[in-house]
């Protein structure tokens, strides 16, 4: 691991002095083209240096970075993750994704878009276990997997594992596009977990037409998209499957594997890890 200072210590010092942005002045963006990046804090902090008052950050309640905790939905046979491994053009990925920090809960329903761009589709979901899939959430599923790529929805779905990460929202003013940061990446299931570097950030830049400013900024620094699923890249260290064309990123981001029964450290985790 890098000696350098963590990502999210160092992404705290950059966004203390930018402007902030409400919740409301955010693009959603439900359908775009994403591109991600793995990035060291240094390359991180020669980036914030570029950038310039057009960007500005998400702030909440006085907060700038926010934790999330995600978990995610597949078959018994991981149909979801088969998908995304070869590359299918019809794919979707499920999940609840909690605002721990505000925000509340959604499920999330994540789509293979044209020309590789990714749609997502949400439904308010306060108030029920994030590892379950109520009846009305089942409906929602079946409908949109039909209309939209006309696929019938697996008769099981069931909690598969879940990640834990801090995120921060820059917003490009001007160009509508946004990037999120995401540091402290903790990926479990019921049997262990994998944390990932400390001194590295991933950082996933979200625009209309996958030319947003901060792809030139990352361009000229010599950085590089890279491919890489939260959820597939997961699967593949806890479960140790191939991890395909995911594999320079999983050997560089996730740490070593953490046995079950020793990574619950509080109540809270106990329980988040039923779930799962």
């Amino acid at each position: 691991m890098s000696a350098g200072p963590y990502a999210d210590a160092l992404l705290a010092g950059v966004t203390a002095a930018m402007p902030g942005l409400g919740l409301d002045e955010v693009p959603e963006l439900m359908s775009r083209v994403d591109r991600k990046y793995l990035v060291t804090t240094a390359t991180m902090a020669r980036l914030a240096a570029e950038l310039d008052d057009r960007f500005h950050v998400l702030r909440i309640g006085g907060r700038r970075q926010f934790r999330y905790t995600s978990t995610y939905f597949d078959t018994p046979e991981l149909l979801t993750f088969h998908q995304h491994r070869q590359d299918r053009r019809r794919r979707f990925k499920l999940r609840t994704r909690t605002y721990l920090d505000g925000g509340g809960q959604w499920l999330e329903l994540k789509l293979g878009g044209a020309r590789g761009g990714t749609d997502k589709l949400r439904i308010p979901y306060d108030g029920v276990p994030s590892g379950t899939l109520t009846p009305q959430a089942m409906d929602f599923v079946r409908d949109t997997l039909l209309s939209r790529l006309r696929l019938i929805a697996p008769e099981t779905l069931e909690p598969v594992l879940a990640t834990d990460y801090r995120r921060v929202t820059l917003v490009d003013r001007e160009g509508g596009a946004r990037v999120t940061c995401d540091t402290g990446l903790v990926c479990r299931d019921a049997h262990g977990s994998r944390p990932a570097r400390g001194d590295l950030v991933l950082l996933e830049s979200k625009s209309a037409d996958g030319r947003g400013a901060i792809d030139g900024v990352l361009r000229g620094l010599g950085v590089r998209p890279v491919s890489v699923s939260k959820y597939c890249v997961a699967v593949a260290a806890l479960r140790g499957l191939p991890a395909n064309r995911w594999r320079p990123v999983l050997h560089r981001y996730l740490g070593r594997h953490v046995p079950a029964g020793r990574q619950w450290r509080s109540r809270d985790d106990r329980q988040m890890a039923s779930t799962v």
